[in-house]
């Protein structure tokens, strides 16, 4: 037997126009927590993909506990013991919890001695005691969909528990979990390393690297850099040998100054009496609202209230003093505002389009010839001057989104609203999911954007990113706006204290 339950060797594999794995290997033992690391577009989940079955390896080998083994899709992964918790999530949001997680490998029954049926019983039980061995208090017949991002994020977890697999990959399991998840996420990963099982666990997040890991291999550029024990690494370390340089600032200087007021909004309901009520703000020109709360403060619900994504039984915008009237994303487009949404696979990005169509498809009425036809050339052009604006990184803009890292897949949506030249962009977690090089990216695009005027609300759930970025931090909890903070008193004591004052 090997000392190792998995060995990836060699591995390499090339999409068109981009080498994502050149000679890449991974060793893991059993019973501990290997971390995967580098920057967007290192080929972490690539890597992972291959081993998961979802891509084929052009070159390179499988060694599982020491035998060579061929995987070519995620049924033989799962029937070999390896499990993978996707970094975008893949629910089927109008079913159950319970058939979300045991999709696939229903319990059956038979009818009559020879219908086989799925065994609704059985699952829900097994569903059932599976939630609460993790501390999960979810009904398993809910609607997938009536949870939370960061819900689904554990149900996806569960699932892959449910497996009993040897080797469970996390790809950024905790990109949308509040501090409370994550430690019940680094609980859960304890029992399963007592139980010999191997977990791949990869995060952008340095502290809970250093936290859960046992080993670290660092990758970039599709190549592998190196394997250490976390206990030998520091933060500065695992920075410089994951970029091959040192960040000095995590966050960019800045140099925007708010000015006037610009955005006004007044007693925000939702038509959902357990959302939003009575919320408001203000937003002033050139300003960078940050905006927190713990999970079920309705601060993404809040925002796409205003947006006009959702029912809100009162509630006044005005804007530069003038009443906007805001009944359904187009207006608040037309009015000069733009959302990127928090979930980029699900309602950020068009996967199957090209870079450019993605970065084109909100200022289509601006590129007609004679109001009948696009001028693709204009298009073209357009869409070539946010790639080297944003430093975009792509073959070229006819390159299918879906292809690229998160970090560059959130830059493209960054020029899909610049494109379209608003006001007022609203940012929700702008940077989840995404790696500290990429995030510094982001973070001066946001910086340039408001020194240039424009006025940005931005939703995170990283109190250092909105005490790094934010002019002023706007807290909810319960869907109510429960205070402000200012730059010159921004620290998480006072942040966390406004986000866990609930009504009496």
């Amino acid at each position: 037997m090997s000392e190792y339950i998995l060995q990836m060797q060699g591995v390499s594999k090339t999409f068109p126009g981009v080498k994502a794995l050149d000679n890449v290997s991974l060793n893991l033992r059993p019973g501990t927590v290997h971390a995967l690391m580098g920057e967007n577009g290192a080929g972490k989940s690539t890597l992972m993909k291959c081993l998961f079955g979802v891509y084929s390896m052009d070159e390179g080998q499988i060694l599982y506990n020491g035998q060579p083994v061929k995987i070519s899709n995620p049924f033989e992964a799962l029937q070999l013991g390896i499990a993978m918790v996707h970094q975008e999530l893949q629910p089927i949001p109008e079913r159950p919890i319970c058939e979300n997680i045991y999709c696939g490998r229903y319990p059956k029954k038979k009818i009559l001695g020879f219908i086989t049926t799925v065994d609704q019983k059985v699952m829900y039980a097994n569903c059932k005691s599976l939630l609460e061995s993790l501390g999960m208090d979810f009904d398993p017949n809910a609607k997938l969909g009536t949870l939370s991002v960061s819900q689904m994020q554990l149900m996806e977890i569960a699932k892959a528990v449910s497996a009993n697999a040897k080797i469970v990959i996390m790809d950024e399991p905790t990109s949308s979990l509040t501090q409370n998840e994550v430690e019940q996420l680094f609980t859960i990963i304890r029992k399963l390393k007592e139980q010999g099982c191997a977990i791949i666990y990869i995060s952008h997040k340095m502290e809970e690297i250093l936290q859960i890991s046992d080993e670290v291999t660092i990758m970039r550029d599709g190549k592998y850099v190196g394997t250490w024990p976390s206990n030998e690494l520091t933060t500065d370390l695992i920075i410089t040998r994951m970029v091959g340089r040192e960040l000095t600032n995590l966050y960019p200087e800045k140099h925007n100054t708010p000015g006037e007021i610009v955005l006004e909004a007044k007693d925000y309901t939702s038509i959902n009496p357990r959302s939003f009520k009575n919320a408001g703000f203000t937003l002033r020109k050139g300003e960078i609202l940050g905006v927190s709360g713990l999970v079920g403060a309705q601060r993404t619900e809040f925002m796409e209230g205003i947006f006009g994504l959702r029912n809100t039984v009162s509630g006044t915008l005005t804007y530069h003093g003038k009443e906007l009237k805001i009944h359904r994303p187009k207006d608040a487009i037309n009015s000069g505002v733009a959302l990127l949404t928090e979930d980029r696979r699900a309602t950020g990005i068009f996967g199957v389009l090209s870079v450019a169509d993605n970065v084109a498809v909100a200022s289509l009425s601006q590129y007609l010839k004679a109001n009948i036809m696009l001028d693709q050339k204009k298009i073209d052009q357009l869409v070539e001057e946010n790639i080297q604006k944003l430093s975009i990184k792509t073959p070229s803009g006819k390159t299918l989104i879906k292809s690229l890292s998160g970090g560059n897949q959130q830059k493209v949506i960054i020029s899909r609203w610049l494109a379209n030249d608003p006001d007022v962009f609203i940012m929700d977690e702008p940077t989840r999911g995404i790696d500290v090089g990429a995030k510094y990216e982001i973070y001066c695009i946001i910086e340039q954007l408001a020194r240039e005027g424009k006025s940005i609300i931005m939703i995170s759930s990283e109190m250092p990113e909105l005490i790094g970025m934010a002019d002023r931090i706007m807290v909810m909890c319960d869907g109510r706006v429960t205070g402000f903070v200012e730059k010159e008193d921004m620290n998480q004591e006072t942040i966390m204290e406004l986000a866990t004052r609930f009504a009496s």
